[in-house]
């Protein structure tokens, strides 16, 4: 008797991660047929369903998270000091900026790369090269 209610218990098959990755991509795709997909990879609609779900959740939580700050270490000039205080003028976002200032260096350390950026940076490359190293940590 005890072996007859054993067998007819339900029990979760385990299935690989890389699987359901796999399941889960194929889903997304536009025009696909996830009854389609879930049947040819052998699990039910709904559970595939469910993995789909857990999937844009999480990814949502990942895009959603609060960007990691960075210690910053300012290093002084060892150069002459200026004589004079340069002419300043205001580019269209309102920040101001010396015509007379020389190149700087940035240096930023993440995830063990380090960059180092010589002369004038352009904010938006920057802000790429940025989000593109803290994907790839």
């Amino acid at each position: 008797m005890k072996d007859q209610i054993e067998a007819s218990r339900r029990t979760r098959r385990p299935h690989e991660r890389t699987f359901k990755d796999d399941l889960i991509a194929q889903s997304l795709m536009p025009g696909a047929s996830v009854a389609a997909i879930a049947m040819k990879g052998g699990v039910n609609a709904n559970l595939l369903f469910k993995w789909r779900r857990e999937h844009v959740k999480a990814k949502a939580a990942v895009a959603s998270a609060p960007p990691n700050l960075l210690p910053v270490c300012v290093i002084p000039d060892v150069g002459p000091a200026p004589t004079s205080r340069p002419a300043t003028t205001v580019d269209p976002s309102g920040a101001h900026v010396s015509r007379s200032a020389r190149p700087g260096v940035i240096e930023v350390e993440i995830a063990g790369a380090q960059l180092r950026l010589r002369g004038a940076v352009d904010e938006a490359m920057l802000g790429s090269v940025l989000r593109a190293l803290r994907q790839s940590a």
